[in-house]
């Protein structure tokens, strides 16, 4: 007898915004600590069920280019970076219902997080060749 397939998975990112320090300036050394406590016991809870698969702070210090063969090239950090992506988390989850459920239980949106909720998809809408990493 088979034992019971698992119901397949989706790749989604947890794009975390306005992680910036000033965001929990207000807060006491002690309730810092508490916060990032928190954070970690989410994000180990999501390695040990198995729904998180990587997840990465971000640089605050940033490079864009642009233009017609990368002509312009402009270093931050930016006066909007507070709008910048500060780390992710890569889920493989059912359904952008379970990878929303998720994001809700984060202990940062209490302290202004914000988190984008975007799925990985398998083919560029431009025809761009593109391929997913092995699970």
């Amino acid at each position: 007898m088979n034992p019971p397939a698992s119901p397949p998975t989706s790749t989604y990112l947890l794009l975390f915004r306005n992680t910036g320090p000033e965001n929990h300036r207000h807060l006491s050394a002690d309730e810092r600590q508490q916060l990032m406590q928190r954070w970690n016991a989410w994000f180990e809870g999501l390695l040990e069920t198995g729904q998180a698969v990587e997840g990465q702070p971000l640089e605050m210090e940033t490079r864009m280019v642009s233009g017609q063969g990368g002509a312009r090239i402009v270093d931050g950090p930016f006066p909007e970076a507070k709008e910048a992506i500060g780390g992710y988390v890569r889920l493989e989850v059912p359904d952008l219902e379970t990878a929303t459920a998720i994001a809700r239980r984060h202990p940062g949106l209490e302290h202004g997080l914000q988190i984008e909720i975007r799925k990985l998809v398998d083919g560029c809408h431009l025809g761009v060749t593109t391929r997913r990493l092995p699970r």
